[in-house]
């Protein structure tokens, strides 16, 4: 298997934190958010893992320098974004026709089974059940859990099955078949060549797809909704407080390698970077990035970045 995340956006929602960072590097209970999904993902032992890049590029590059516990990794750069399907189409060349294929959106995080894809002899869509379909792509399922295709923001019900960003592909050859179409053709949407548009050619095409339950959805793409994923993953992965001069510590927090907290209350919600300096203050939900210092602040809600 062969592991592709495409991190190529720019995340212009999440200025001013994305000036000097790609979103898959903003920090997440103590990690970075591309930290959480491969590390996930590496029991699957994957041959290779394929990193579509383009915004900040040479920093993801750098990063990666230190990442050698992830194996076999390599970057692909988008340099002139034209969509998911254009993404994955990059890697492709990299990927044999007999080598199954697994995507995951690099900008959000999730918590699902993929110990299935280990003996999955189908295609797989991982879904989460959603209350407004209206808002998202949706697979469309028939009565043996087969998928019959794929509705772009369906205006009338036709299934609660939001489509979340983790594509398993069995059938490679067809989905360089059905990405190398759309491309030629010029068949684009909204603009852009969609990876929903090259699936749903492989399914009227015959490739059988199941999907699969995401038990939890997790969205970065706003302040509001980083902070909200940051407490989720803070509660979920809990551990014991730390003591600090004439301080309290309020779980759960994340406090990093060579913290300094002072006469400061701290939490609930917290990610603390390494190396913070946290005297006379109150803070809670929030992320301090690494190397942060601060003196007499009161703040909540928000991420406080160098």
């Amino acid at each position: 298997m062969k592991i592709v995340l495409p991190v190529a956006g720019n995340g212009v929602r999440l200025r001013p934190y994305t000036e000097n960072l790609p979103k898959c590097l903003l920090p997440v209970a103590g990690k970075t958010i591309i930290d959480w999904i491969v590390d996930d993902a590496l029991f699957l032992k994957p041959s290779e893992t394929i990193f579509i890049t383009g915004y900040k590029a040479s920093v993801v590059d750098e990063f990666l320098k230190h990442k050698p516990e992830w194996g076999n990794v390599r970057t692909v750069v988008q340099s002139n974004p034209q969509g998911l399907g254009e993404a994955i189409s990059l890697a492709l060349p990299y990927v044999n026709d007999d080598e199954p294929l697994l995507i995951i959106l690099g900008d959000t995080l999730f918590e699902a089974d993929l110990s299935i894809l280990e003996k999955a002899t189908e295609n797989v869509l991982y879904t989460f059940k959603v209350e407004d379909p209206k808002r998202f792509g949706v697979a469309v399922t028939d009565v043996n859990g087969h998928v019959e295709r794929l509705v772009e923001k369906p205006q009338e019900f036709v299934s609660d099955e939001a489509i979340v960003g983790i594509y398993y592909i069995k059938d490679v050859k067809a989905l360089k078949e059905a990405l190398n179409y759309l491309m030629q053709n010029d068949i684009r949407t909204k603009g852009e060549f969609q990876l929903t548009d090259a699936l749903e050619r492989m399914i009227q095409g015959g490739c059988k797809f199941r999907t699969a339950p995401v038990q939890k959805w997790l969205d970065c793409g706003l302040v509001e909704t980083l902070l909200a994923t940051n407490a989720h993953v803070l509660q979920r992965e809990m551990s014991a407080a730390q003591a600090f001069e004439g301080s309290e510590i309020i779980m759960p927090c994340h406090i990093g390698k060579n913290v300094v907290i002072k006469n400061s209350k701290v939490g609930p919600n917290v990610s603390v970077g390494d190396g913070c300096v946290i005297e006379n203050s109150e803070i809670s939900d929030a992320i301090l990035w690494a190397g942060v210092k601060v003196d007499n602040l009161k703040a909540s809600n928000t991420v406080v970045h160098v």
